[in-house]
């Protein structure tokens, strides 16, 4: 065995029987979602506070932002805009379970490092500020005060402010979002990694390029009024549930819904929605989907390509197949990307995407028979080598009939976790704009760095080297979230000191550096008591929108600090003679926000508008059409098809979440939409793959991946299932198979994790 084989974590809870698999034919959401919900509230003791939660989340009246996705709210008043993965979310951060410094005393950290996953966040929410001991071997109580100048200490001793680098999770809020990237750049440094670098970078690049702006141009009333929806990587019953809501009511409407995806997940097939109460009670279910294309692992690209040279071969008898009027005033390079499309041979496409011709042909054809069409994305198109590349290939044919800066139309990237948006548009760059840094000077009285700082993958290869020597990590949970275990495992142990402020215990607190500490904060959920009253935080969704979200609850312990609290206190630590008032920030967080007024562009009149009903929309130039392009226009992409087919024996593996999970927060080992039970050490394969190596289903296999650098890395026993996908394709879940997905294998358009596509063997274990 190799070192990978022995830190492969163990993540989830142990199962409750045999592992079973039966493939689901059910509506997604609906009586399945309302059981499992119940059964989760059972299990968690949350009959009192959980109901009154679900009538308090994504509500703008004093309600709570869902610390789980991004999806926006409901903008008709919903009173139950919820989903069961939202509520499950909700009541895991909300449980009566504490993690005290009482149980730090009875296991030391290497004990609980061979507890799951699941174990070390079932303990319960974190209650005291605690310090590593290694002469004990044991995490200890800290007061506050020691806390942050433990870290004020480290960071003045620093040889350079770039020896720190300061990681943020999509759950910080705006306001805790803009004092951390506000004290990193006074702190002289533009090291940010951020969740967005393994998860939607590509999207933000590729926007950018495309149109000059890093988000998408659509809003729900877009998708309110669309004659067409193609949605592309994405498990809407799991990743973003209430997405199922906007389908149900495109599809009664008539318009056309295509999933483009390797699997035909169940919110692609109907959905049964829990807030309609007649067809709840009568089990009416609704289609959700008009076509279905199972595109091969990686085949994204070639399917969009032979879209648009369908839309051109049909425009030479069609003038109305293109808008030549919108080509001719707000594009650039449309005569290049013609030719392209043109030169590129539709057995390619075919061969590429996995995908017949006449299937594309279909897909192409509701395309144009859409007055207005609108591509929605996730993971699944942008954790490739070509992720940048396949979306400016979206664009390129949503530009072929100027679906864009129009009502039910546009590009549509569905991010991931809540407030992911909200972190970058408030300053989490390690790649800052030159304008954003002079407004933020300006407004602020500081002089930020210029030199580019790192992201994920750079932190982890320069704390492998030595070259970072503090991790501040706001949120998430690093250690389990990051490609290659082995290797990042490593790296944050080589670190002099690593801070993890967090709500539960996790795996990024039992890997850790020389020092370490655990910084416990308030949930989404809880009420944030500071010297001028309660407070309210921002958050923006995938449409940018921002509004303001506000706890219920009382706090899981007194010794919680905020998260603005934590950054100010840092900060005052770690630059003792900041002229920036650090302390009066945290008495009112309105004095925040009139300062992100003044620095950030969009958030003009921040207080009063961010208390409008719904929020406010931030600015969206390229929907106006205005393009901050080199040419003021939208530009078209030329490039060549990438070659995504795996070499003979080998596989292209993507990882993805299970629906009883979030991130890297393991409910149990079930994935009700997938038919399994009681398992998640399991691959899925098709069946004719499965059959040419002699494996039949539940057998033992054995997992190898080739990385770029010809390094291997293996996981071993895990069990085959055969699913319905593309030959050549594999799937099976993460963090587990993180260990799989080599850090030098990270996109060089995007500097992402490949983690959708990773090579590999699999052979029946002997």
């Amino acid at each position: 065995m190799e070192a990978e084989d022995e830190l492969e974590p163990q993540v989830g809870p142990r199962p409750e029987g045999f592992p079973h698999f039966h493939p689901y034919h059910h509506p997604a959401a609906g009586w399945g979602a309302a059981k499992a919900v119940t059964k989760f509230l059972l299990r968690e003791g949350e009959f009192l506070d959980g109901p009154r939660a679900m009538f308090k989340m994504n509500h703008e009246d004093g309600g709570f932002d869902c610390p789980g996705c991004a999806w926006p709210d409901d903008m008709k008043g919903l009173k139950l805009d919820i989903c069961e993965n939202g509520t499950k979310h909700v009541m895991w951060e909300m449980t009566h379970k504490r993690a005290t410094p009482e149980l730090f005393a009875r296991h030391t950290v290497s004990e609980m490092y061979e507890w799951s996953d699941f174990k070390l966040e079932d303990q319960g929410r974190l209650t005291h500020p605690m310090v590593y001991d290694p002469d004990t071997d044991h995490y200890v109580p800290i007061s506050w005060h020691a806390a942050f100048e433990m870290i004020g200490k480290a960071i003045r001793g620093l040889e350079s402010p770039n020896q720190a680098s300061y990681y943020t999770s999509g759950r910080l809020g705006n306001e805790a979002t803009f004092l951390y990237q506000l004290m990193i750049r006074e702190l002289g440094t533009n090291n940010m990694p951020d969740c967005s670098n393994m998860c939607h970078e590509a999207s933000g690049r590729a926007l950018q390029a495309a149109l000059g702006t890093g988000k998408g141009t659509v809003d729900l009333k877009d998708w309110e009024a669309t004659d067409a929806l193609f949605i592309m990587g994405v498990n809407a019953a799991s990743n973003a549930p209430r997405m199922l809501t906007s389908l149900v009511e495109a599809y009664h409407r008539g318009a056309q819904i295509v999933h483009i995806n390797p699997f035909i997940e169940a919110g692609a097939t109907r959905a049964l929605i829990p807030h309609d109460i007649v067809d709840m009670a009568t089990f009416h279910s609704t289609p959700v989907s008009t076509l279905n294309l199972q595109v091969r692992v990686g085949g994204d690209m070639a399917l969009i390509r032979g879209m648009a040279k369908a839309v051109l071969e049909q425009s030479k008898n069609d003038p109305r197949a293109l808008d030549r009027e919108f080509i001719e005033r707000h594009t650039h390079g449309f005569e290049e990307y013609r030719a392209v499309c043109e030169a590129t041979e539709w057995s390619d496409i075919e061969r590429q995407s996995g995908l017949s011709r006449a299937d594309i042909l279909k897909a192409a054809r509701i395309y144009t028979d859409a007055d207005r069409s609108i591509f929605s994305w996730c993971l699944g198109v942008t954790q490739h080598e070509h992720g940048v590349s396949t979306i400016r290939e979206i664009v390129n044919l949503l530009l072929l009939r100027g679906n864009l800066g129009r009502e039910g139309a546009g590009p549509s990237p569905v991010r991931g976790h809540s407030n992911v948006q909200g972190n970058r548009t408030c300053g989490i760059d390690n790649h800052p704009p030159e304008q954003f840094l002079q407004r933020l000077d300006e407004a602020c009285n500081i002089t930020s760095p210029r030199e580019f700082g790192l992201d994920t993958i750079g932190t982890l290869q320069a704390m492998n080297r030595g070259d970072v020597k503090v991790f501040v990590g706001m949120g998430g949970n690093f250690a389990l979230a990051v490609p290659d275990s082995a290797f990042s495992y490593e790296a944050i142990r080589n670190c002099e000191l690593t801070v993890q402020v967090s709500t539960k215990l996790n795996r990024s607190h039992v890997v850790h550096g020389k020092q370490a500490l655990i910084l416990p904060c308030l949930g989404r959920t809880e009420k944030d008591h500071q010297q001028q009253g309660i407070q309210s935080t921002s958050v923006e969704d995938s449409m940018s929108m921002v509004h303001l979200s506000v706890g219920m609850k009382r706090p899981a312990s007194k010794y919680l600090l905020s998260e603005p609290a934590i950054v100010s206190g840092i900060a005052r630590a770690a630059l003792p003679t900041s002229a920036t008032p650090w302390e009066w920030y945290i008495e009112d967080y309105d004095r925040i926000r009139d300062t992100m007024s003044r620095a950030l562009d969009g958030f003009e009149d921040f207080n009063r508008r961010v208390r409008l009903p719904l929020g406010f929309r931030i600015k969206q130039p390229a929907r106006e059409l205005v393009f901050y392009t080199k040419t003021g226009k939208a530009e078209f992409s030329a490039g060549p098809l990438p070659d995504v087919v795996p070499e003979p024996g080998m596989l292209a593996l993507g990882t993805m979440r299970s629906h009883d999970q979030w991130n890297t927060t393991i409910y149990s080992d079930d994935d009700r939409y997938r038919g399994v039970k009681n398992l998640r050490t399991l691959v899925f394969m098709n069946v004719d793959d499965m059959r040419e190596r002699g494996i039949s289903e539940f057998d033992p296999v054995n997992i190898v991946s080739t990385a770029r650098d010809g390094s291997h890395r293996y996981l071993e026993d895990y069990l085959a299932i055969p699913y319905d996908m593309p030959k050549g394709c594999a799937a099976g879940y993460m963090p587990e198979m993180n260990v799989l997905c080599a850090l030098c294998d990270y996109s060089t358009e995007s500097d992402q994790p490949i983690m959708k596509h990773v090579k590999v063997h699999i052979t029946a274990a002997t």
